[in-house]
Order: structure tokens, then sequence, then C-alpha cells
């Protein structure tokens, strides 16, 4: 909004509507009498501003009053401050006498015009031309102040000052007068002041609690924000700028006989920043400035109070804003930690948003999917697809239907209804789930799903009690939990036939380089012990699990390792062009049964090929004999390829080197040290549980349906997603679309039904049920948004994009859909208030920061050094994880480890991903689910040098380094117990790479610091921010 414009009519304050309690008044009309120009309010529960350090650029302004103005200029008697007394953000209303406000300083933006008194139009007068400097002048040395405060009472209730929160990372209604007022000496009720999403207010259509905080135009610090005098009988309707979480403060009575007067003025000019509402700071953070904090500095010094006579204009010094002003990650993170990490997450209500994927809570599952295997974008949805479009929230869930429990909570109970097989819905084939409806005392029941009326078959009959529920609900999964398994019939099998247990096929490649770098004899030794820990069913004595063995170069050997034979044979197939199995009896076998020979195998595999000089090695024949193989025994199964160089010799699948040629047996090309890691994904992947020959179907209640599915599998209609194979760590995401439109009363269901072949050759129906709550506010869809899962979705759309579209196109998509989630919100459900600040909803106030650092991953902003398998790798990865490993991926856990007692067992708690959080004095660990960085500040003790290193200096630590030596003492036991439990959270073995201040490594540990800049040329997070609100300003105007 431009403020160089002239003077609109002034509005009175504080008149409260009729129509929605607490909202300020305007009037438009131009009438005269006793008023004050309007003040935007500070950011709420937002950073409360610091005394003002040089007088305001701007005009200390009071009404034109109906007496001559006074000839001479009264002050203040000496030594006493006219506002001085009033704590910092306090609101002071008091009888009908007019109170001088401070005017602010002339860049900072202004507010927009508040809503009109009665029927009068909301008419903007535009603003005069700016003034001169020499008005300015005239301004200042004309300001009249007679009368002098007495001390106000103190305030009773709610304590004021600063917050020592941060203070907008907790969260903040939008400006407006939600609450009304309190009696004196009265707190606000607690369930107003928690600050949780789920607060209804009496205002508009129930706004949902918002962050804000104002990009400051220039760099000078903020006025505190003040209301004006109340008329008799008035109610105070805006809450006070100091309270944490948005706590409306109890008014406090201005004594009578306190004047203030002084000409009126027209507006300073303003400044013409980079850009509209804010000044990139030297450090590009912005914000307003903020009172003192823990661990942070106190107030400006010297600060002089507000009311005492200005002296000449003083130039205001370059401000650098604390950081802390706009919304933190490990904020949120804590805050969600402390608030629902201690009480268990009970699925009984519909609707209910979980706590975050980085807290720690148990599941009691009472008719909802746990959050485990079913997490949502929003938790409440929109009743018609206008109002869908218009908020462009995606509405998607991501589906982990394997998802691993912890030990505490149970698995999914079976069910075996017998030869009949589940009971279904006759029309759409839904499972009976908690949802259904029992009728005609029980001989009936109707669908959730599509409202058919179905008969209860006999077997299945049972009476009704006197709320219509069955009387064995409890006794029934199906009928009173979120997620359970059938048993399935030979109905659900292929060519109605019970399937074979599944096969483990390992197919290594014993070329010169697989060979030279010692992988086929490690693997071969890892092999022997390995395959005791083949997955196995519940109880289960033994895996029923059977394994083949085949090894190549350019052409491959089977291995016929039945129990009968003394040693193993060697069948070899050089025919890669067309390929065959030469042998199946023998070829698949039971572990325990054929043990000798298979070691014996596995012995002689590397002395075979020890003299070997074939440097050529072929690919996809491999992967089709597998198939072939896997096929002829009719079973289902999985393959474990041990590939080490490019497939060139000439068969199907041969690949060209499309890198530099001068890279070879350069550093890049050496073979890392990575045993390891190998050797730890490998037995996490032989162990895990798979689901073989997977097919998932999800079906919706009438109103929306599934539309587009993400994640590594195949399609060959578009209802059925097919999976050769399923594990704990992979995901499905699905979008849904409104076809109708939805039932506030009834919500909206999702059922999702997978079928597949257990590890132990069981056919198996698994089915999770979530139901989901809509509205027809959209403050109640912003309510109930999960950020994670939203940044989950748009990354796996984005990176599907980049296959069909330029990079930029995908990168511009995602920001303007943001930007329109985000305005939608401001137009629709935030209070009116300054143009210049950015309000955020409290469930999606980390939305800009994620998104930002999905934007500067490299698969849509790759630096120089990103190679196009790198990139295909990682767009391969991140399309079929969790919510749990997007989150850690796009925006890393930065922990320090000096700063907590070595004594202490629990993780420390985490920095925000900035260098700026760095001390050179300390040691902090990185980690995003992939890659683990141990970094070493330059002026680290000495002791903890040799304590963790076992070297006397920093210069002697080696750079690089991948394992910490094993030390008996306290600080190298903590950190090394650390590095194991943040490894056995995550579904990858993370290597440790130990990264020195100053040392050439340094620039790939910066590149995990997602609020900073990249070299790739990737925003800061407070630089994406302005950006942001920049785009958000441009829609809604």
């Amino acid at each position: 909004m431009n403020v160089n414009q002239s003077v609109p009519p002034v509005p009175p304050f504080g008149q409260p509507q009729p129509i929605y309690p607490g909202y300020h008044q305007s009037s438009y009309g131009g009438q005269s009498g006793s008023t004050a120009p309007a003040i935007p309010y500070g950011a709420y529960n937002g950073p409360v501003p610091g005394y003002q350090q040089t007088p305001p650029q701007g005009m200390s302004r009071a009404p034109p009053s109906s007496g001559a103005p006074p000839a001479s200029t009264a002050q203040a008697p000496c030594g006493q401050a006219a506002y001085g007394q009033f704590g910092q953000g306090d609101v002071q209303n008091g009888p009908s006498s007019t109170v001088q406000m401070q005017r602010l300083p002339g860049s900072q933006p202004f507010g927009s015009p508040l809503a009109p008194v009665g029927n009068q139009p909301p008419v903007l007068q535009p603003y005069g031309p700016p003034p001169t400097s020499a008005q300015v002048a005239t301004q200042l040395s004309g300001m009249q102040i007679s009368g002098a405060v007495a001390p106000a009472p103190p305030s009773s209730g709610l304590g004021f000052g600063p917050p020592t929160s941060l203070a907008s990372a907790s969260g903040s209604f939008p400006n407006s007068g939600l609450y009304g007022s309190y009696p004196q000496g009265q707190a606000p009720p607690l369930s107003q002041a928690q600050g949780h999403p789920g607060i209804q207010t009496p205002q508009r259509s129930a706004p949902s609690q918002a962050s804000s905080f104002t990009p400051p135009a220039s760099g000078g610090p903020r006025l505190p924000s003040m209301t004006g005098p109340l008329l008799p009988g008035q109610s105070f309707g805006g809450p006070s700028v100091s309270q944490p979480n948005h706590v409306s403060s109890p008014p406090q009575a201005l004594p009578p006989g306190t004047q203030m007067t002084g000409p009126l003025g027209p507006l300073p000019p303003m400044h013409s920043p980079q850009q509209p509402g804010y000044q990139p700071q030297q450090n590009g953070s912005f914000g307003p400035a903020r009172g003192p904090q823990s661990n942070y500095g106190g107030p400006y010094p010297a600060a002089p109070t507000f009311g005492s006579q200005p002296g000449p204009p003083q130039p205001l010094p370059p401000k650098r804003l604390d950081p802390d002003a706009i919304p933190s990650p490990i904020q949120v993170i804590e805050d969600d930690r402390n608030n629902r990490g201690t009480e268990p997450f009970v699925t009984g209500v519909r609707g209910q948003v979980p706590p975050l994927v980085t807290t720690n809570f148990l599941v009691k599952d009472q008719g909802n999917a746990s959050p485990r295997y079913i997490r949502c974008t929003s938790y409440n949805i929109p009743c018609t697809s206008d109002m869908a479009k218009q908020a462009q929230v995606p509405l998607a869930a991501v589906i982990k239907p394997l998802a691993r429990l912890p030990p505490e909570e149970a698995s999914p109970y079976v069910v075996d209804h017998g030869e009949s097989g589940p009971l279904r819905c006759n029309r759409c084939k839904a499972y009976m789930c908690p949802f259904m409806q029992f009728i005609e005392g029980g001989r009936r029941f109707q669908c959730c799903f599509c409202s058919c009326i179905n008969d209860v078959p006999p077997q299945y009959f049972q009476h009704l009690d006197h709320t219509g529920k069955r009387v064995d609900a409890y006794d029934r999964p199906e009928l009173s939990l979120g997620s359970y398994e059938f048993l399935a019939t030979v109905d659900y099998c292929k060519n109605n036939k019970f399937p074979s247990p599944p096969a483990f096929i390992f197919m290594i490649d014993v070329s010169y380089n697989a060979i030279r770098t010692g992988l086929v004899r490690l693997l071969c030794e890892e092999l022997k012990s390995l395959l005791d820990f083949l997955p196995r069913e519940g109880g289960a004595e033994e895996s029923a699990i059977r394994v083949g063995f085949v090894t190549y170069n350019k052409v491959l050997h089977f291995y016929n390792v039945k129990s009968s034979l003394a040693q193993p044979q060697m069948m070899v197939v050089s025919d890669v062009a067309d390929m065959f199995v030469p042998l199946l009896d023998g070829f698949l076998v039971n572990v325990n049964e054929s043990r000798a020979v298979i070691t014996s195998l596995l012995d002689q595999i590397p002395e075979m090929f020890a003299d070997t000089r074939e440097t050529e090695t072929v690919f996809v024949p491999v992967i089709q004999a597998g198939m072939e193989a896997l096929k002829a025994a009719e079973c289902a199964g999985k393959l474990f390829l041990f590939h080490t160089s490019l497939p060139i010799a000439e068969a199907p699948g041969k690949l060209k080197n499309r890198d530099d040629r001068k890279l070879i047996n350069t550093d890049k090309e050496k073979v890392e040290n990575d045993q390891e890691r190998f050797l730890s994904d490998l037995r996490r992947d032989v162990q895990k549980v798979v689901g073989f020959d997977a097919v998932m179907r999800v079906r919706t209640s009438t109103g929306i349906r599934a539309v587009d599915f993400f994640g590594a599998f195949y399609m060959s209609n578009t209802t059925d997603v097919e999976l050769a194979g399923l594990d704990g760590d992979k995901t499905v995401t699905v979008e849904f679309k409104h076809d109708d439109r939805l039932n506030e009363e009834s919500g909206a269901l999702l059922q999702c039904a997978l079928l597949y072949t257990s590890c132990a050759g069981q056919r198996r129906l698994r089915i999770h049920n979530l139901a989901l709550n809509c509205c027809t506010q959209l403050a109640d869809l912003y309510r109930n948004c999960e950020t994670d899962t939203l940044i989950n979705y748009m990354a796996k759309f984005a990176y599907r994009g980049v296959l069909n579209s330029p990079v930029k196109a995908v990168r511009d998509t995602l920001i303007t859909q943001c930007a329109q989630i985000l305005a939608c919100y401001r137009k629709n459900c935030a209070s009116p208030s300054s143009a210049g600040q950015l309000i955020l909803p409290e469930c999606m106030k980390l939305l800009p920061v994620y998104l930002n650092c999905v934007l500067k991953s490299d698969v849509l902003q790759p630096g120089a050094e990103v190679t196009t398998d790198d990139r295909a790798y990682v767009r391969q990865l991140v399309t079929s994880m969790d919510v749990t490993e997007t989150n850690v991926f796009f925006y890393p856990r930065l922990l320090p480890l000096t700063k907590s007692p070595v004594e202490s067992t629990t993780e420390p708690p985490a920095v925000r991903a900035s260098e700026e959080r760095l001390s050179n004095g300390d040691i902090y660990l990185l980690e995003n689910g992939l890659n683990l960085f141990l970094w070493v500040g330059a002026s680290v003790q000495q002791g903890v040098v040799q304590s963790l290193f076992s070297v006397s200096s920093f210069s002697q630590i080696t750079s690089g380094l991948s394992v910490l030596p094993v030390l008996d003492n306290p600080l190298s036991k903590k950190v090394r117990g650390l590095i194991d439990s943040l490894r056995a959270q995550r579904s990858r073995y993370m290597k440790l790479t130990v990264v020195k201040q100053e040392d050439k490594m340094e620039m790939l540990f910066k590149h995990f610091l997602v609020e900073d800049k990249s070299l790739s040329g990737g925003a800061s997070y407070v630089d994406f921010l302005c950006h942001m609100h920049k785009e958000i300003r441009q829609l809604l105007s």
C-alpha cells in the first residue's frame, strides 16, 4: 500500500462492531471528532519491538481540536516520561481524553483500511503529495505536548514484558481483537492461551491461528503498536503484542487529565526499498526488532521514552535484524514434542491431525489407521471442488501399507473368515470396516462408501445393541480397528492356485573389476552367515524363502545346489540375446537342506574367477534370467544384483560411457572404502519383511476419488497399483479430487486394500481405513493441514514433472501454488492488517522454508558437480520416501555435540541448518537420512580433539575420515553411541564423513545448510520468504 498519498479522514478507534465482536471500526465519511490516526498492529506474538534508539523519522500528531492550538510548546516536567511507565507492547485505554499517538517511521508499511461503521461504503481516499524536508522540519519543531502523565496503577493479571520464547516461531492469530477484553485482574481462560490449532474463535469464519511478522521497510526498529482511547462503555478489542501465543492482556486505564495536542501535518515520504514492504539486511534476515530473550542480548541501550521531546532528526543506524524473527523448524518440532509427545495418539476421533513425524508418540488404534500407515495433507477437506480450487491445497495421502511399528504397538490382527472369505460390499467391493452401518436388527448393512444395502451372511449375523452397534463389535478387529488383515481365499490367487513360497536369487558380477576390488570375496563371506537371517513369518523356526545363485560377466553361470549333490554344478548360458534358464530342479533350494553345498559354492566362487581377465559385463540379460527363473518356479521373489561397472558388452541393454573420459583413474574414480555401508545395507535388505506380488487399491466414499499415484510401481489400469515387492520403507502417494459435493455430517472415508503374498507364501489382504472431516469454511481447512505431508507430495509431484517439463517451469509451478495457498489464507481467513505484514497459517508457517529446500535440491537446482546419474538416483529415491524421510532429507538435522553434558544420554537439541549457527569452538553432527557429517570447528578445545580422534591438535585430524577411533572415554562413547542411534532410525546406512572447518570438504557440508544461499544459486530462507511475500502481495492486489 503506497503511503505517498493524501491523508484519509481519521477513523475513531475501538468501537466494536455489532456483527464482529472486537473489531475496530473505521469511519470514512470525514466526520470530525476526538480521533487519532490508525496505527497498524505489530506482529502478534511476534517479536516485541525494543524502544526507539533515535527519534522516529515521522511526526507525532494528534487530531485537530476545536479550539486554537496553544502558543507555546509545553514539555513534560523534567525527568517525567509521558509514556515511559508502560511496558513494551502494552495497550492503554482511558476515558474520553484524547491521547497523542506516536507516529510510525515514514518508511513503515501501513495497515489496510479497517472495517467501516454501519452501512457506509469503505471508500479509500488517495493520499496527497509527499511533504518536503522543510515541511517535516516544521512538523518536528511544531510538536506540542501539554499535561503530564501520572504513573499508572500496576497491571494485575498477566505480567507484561518481552516474551522469552522464539517470537514468531510460536503461533499467533492474525491482527484483530479475537477475544475482547478480560476483567482487570483476571487472566484469560487457558484454553484460548494454549495456541493449539483447533481453537474455534468467534470471529468471521473462525480464523485459524496464524504467525505474523512484518518485514520492515527500512532497517529501523518498529514502534510498539497501540490503540487509541476508547469511548466510555466500550471494551478493549485487540490482544497486546507482548503476550506469547496470543493471550489478550487486561486493559489499563489512563489517568484523566492527560492531553496531547499538536498540528496535523501530511504524512512523511516513504522510502522506496528494493522490494515492496521490506529491505534485505546485511545477513538477509528481516522482522521487527525484538525485546530481550534467553540467550540474546537485551533491548537497545538508553532508549528514550515515548512522548519525550525529540531532538533534531538523526539517520537510523544500519540495523542487523534478528533471524529468529522468522518461523523456525527447530522451534516448531520442539514445541510439538513437548505438547504431544507425552500422551498416546488415540485414533478414535474423526479428522484428528496427528503429531509431527519428528515427535515420538504411541498410537492406540480405535477405528482409524495409525499415522504410521497413512498421513494426509489435510484432515479436514473442502466440501466442494470450487473451495478446493480456491485454496489450492492438494488433497493427498501418503500411504505406507506395510510400515514397521515400534515394539510397544501390536501388528495388525489377522482375521480368517474361512472359505467364504472377507465380507465385502456387493457394489463397490469395499471390505467390512468400522464405518459400515448395520440395519434391520443386524440382518443387513449399508456400505459407508457407496450407500448400497447388502445382506449379512447367516454365519456373520449378530444382534445389535441399543445404539445400533453389533454386540460383538469389539471382538472383531474389522469392526473396531482402523488396520487389520484378512486371510485371502483361493479366489484372490493367480490361476486360482495358492502361491509357492517366494525366492531370493543372488546374481554376482565376477568381471575383472569386481574381483580386483575384493567385492566378490567380501560378498561370498557375508552371504554364508546372512542366509541364516532370511525373513520368517511370526514364530516360524526357519524361513520359507528359497535361494538361488548366478554369476556373470559376458556370459551367465547358473548353479545347481541340490542337497543330494556333493559339489555344486555350474551351467553356462552364452546366448545372452535369447536368455533361458538351463535348469529347474536344484536351482532354487531351501537353505537348511542345502547348506553344505551352498557353503562349498560360496567358498569356490572367488577362487574360480581369481585369474579372470574379462572386463566387459552384461546387465539386461541378467535381469531377464532372474525373471525367467521365478516364472519357471511359479513363485514371486526378489533379485539381488551385485554389479560393478558399466555394461558395455554386446548384448541387450548395452550402455555407452557418457562421463568425461579424462576422469578415469583419477580421485573421482578410485573405489571408496564403502565396505561397512555396503554390508549394512545388504543385511537390512535381506532381512526385511517384504510383501510379494502385491496389488493395492484405494477406495473412497462418494464425492472424492483417487486420480493420481506417485511411487515405484506399475499400473495396467487407472485404479490398481501393482508392486512386485513392497517392504516396510516404501510408500505410495495418492492424490484425490472432488467428483461431487461432500457432506459435513458424514465426512469422507478412505480405504486402502493391499493384496500380497507374505514371506511364508500366504496370500493376505491388509486393510487400512481413515475417516476425514469435511468443511465449508476455509479456516477449518487451514487449521487441519500437515505441512510435512504437503511437502512430501509437492516434492514427488515436482520430481515427476522434471521428466516432461523444463526445470524452471516445474519450479515456478511450485512457487505459484505455494503463494496461492498462502494468499487464499490471507484473503479469506486472516483479519485485515497491514499489507507489509506476512501472515502464515499456524499449521503452514514452515511451508516457505521447506518448499525452498525442495526448490534448492539437486533434482530441481543441480550444481555443476551433480551428475545426471546422481540426479536420477535422488529422484527415484524420493519417489517412494515416506514423510519422515522427506522431512529430514530436505531439512537436515544439525546437532551440536559439546553443548550438552557428556553424561547426558538424550539426543542433543538440534539447531537451525545455517552457517550462522556454527561456532568454531564446537563439533556438530549433520544427518539427512543418506549422509552423516561430523563438522569440527578450528578452535575446538584440545581435550575434545584428543578424546574423539586420539590426536593432539586440530591440524592432525584426517579430513574425510569415515570411522571414529574406538576410545575408552565418555565423550567418544557418547558421540559413537549417538551416531549408531541415528543410523538405527533411518532405512539406509549413513556413511560418516569428518569435515574440518576451512577444509575443501567443507563445501560439500555447507550444501546441506539449507537456510543459507546455495552455490548452485538457491535462495536463502530469508530471501525466499521475502520473495513469497512479494508473490502473495501481487496475488492479493
